[in-house]
C-alpha cells in the first residue's frame, strides 16, 4: 500500500476568505516504511499572513518572495499523490485548501487532471482515527507524541514537512507500533550477520523458533492486536 503523510501551513483559516497554502510537506509510505521520498514545497500566497498564523508557523511575506506560486507546482505534486491514501490530521482543513488551490490554478488556466484531491486519491484523518482510539483525551500532534514516546523537540513552531514526519511516526505508532518492531528486526539481523553464521551450497540455512521465542512472538502480537483496537496486520493478514 502507498501513502503519503501530508500537511500544509497557510495564511490563515478560512480558504473562503482568500486564504491561502504557504507550505506543503509531504512524504511517502510504502507498506509501512518510510521511502525516503518527499515533496516540500513553500509558495507565495500573494496576499498578507495574519499575524496569529506567523506565531504558529513562523512564516513571513518576506521569506516567500522569490517562491513559486501553487499553480507553478500544481502538477508536481499531483503526480506525487496521485493514486495514494492521503494521511492527513484534521483532513477537512487541508483538503478544503488544497480543493480551493486547485480550484484558483484551474481558473487561471492552468491544465490539472482533476479539480478535487479525492477524485485523485483516498484520505484518511488521522485526527479522526485517534479520537477513535483515545476518546474523551487530547488528541493533537503534540498530546500524541507524548502518549507515543515519539520525540518532537525540534517542533518550536509548526512547519509542513516537519509535522509530516512526526505524524508519520504517529500513525505507525497509532496502528501497531511497527516502527519500533522493524527497528527490532533490524538490529537483530544485523546481530545474527556480527556472528559469522555461513554456510556453503544446499538448501537455505534455516534457525527455527523455539517454544519461548514463539510464544513471546504471540504475546507481542496480542499485545498490538489491543493497542490498535484490533487492526494489528499480522493478524488481519495472518
Amino acid at each position: 500500500m502507498r501513502q503519503i503523510v501530508l500537511d500544509t501551513e497557510t495564511t490563515g483559516l478560512e480558504p473562503s476568505e482568500g486564504h491561502r497554502i504557504i507550505e506543503v510537506g509531504a512524504i511517502e509510505l510504502l507498506n509501512r516504511r518510510l521511502t525516503g521520498r518527499r515533496f516540500h514545497q513553500y509558495l507565495n500566497p500573494d496576499r498578507e499572513i495574519d499575524a496569529a498564523a506567523v506565531e504558529i508557523h513562523g512564516i513571513t511575506n518576506a521569506m516567500l518572495e522569490d517562491k513559486p506560486r501553487f499553480a507553478d507546482v500544481a502538477a508536481q505534486f499531483l503526480e506525487f499523490i496521485e493514486g495514494a491514501e492521503l494521511l492527513i490530521h484534521n483532513a477537512p482543513f487541508d483538503i478544503g485548501f488544497l480543493n480551493a488551490e486547485l480550484a484558483r490554478a484551474m481558473s487561471g488556466g492552468c491544465a490539472l487532471p482533476v479539480t478535487v484531491v479525492e477524485d485523485y486519491c483516498t484520505v484518511q484523518d488521522t485526527l479522526k482515527l485517534a479520537r477513535t482510539l483515545h476518546p474523551g483525551q487530547k488528541n493533537n500532534l503534540d498530546a500524541l507524541c507524548r502518549r507515543y514516546n515519539i520525540d518532537n523537540s525540534q517542533r518550536v513552531v509548526h512547519g509542513a514537512l516537519l509535522d509530516a514526519e512526526i505524524l508519520a511516526d504517529v500513525y505507525l505508532a497509532m496502528t501497531g507500533g511497527q516502527t519500533a518492531l522493524f527497528a527490532e528486526e533490524t538490529a537483530t539481523v544485523e546481530a545474527v550477520a556480527g556472528e559469522g553464521l555461513s554456510y556453503e551450497g544446499g538448501a537455505p540455512l534455516v534457525i527455527a523458533p523455539s517454544a519461548e521465542e514463539l510464544a513471546a512472538h504471540e504475546a507481542y502480537l496480542e499485545m498490538l492486536d489491543k493497542k490498535s483496537n484490533g487492526r494489528c496486520l499480522w493478524r488481519l493478514l495472518g
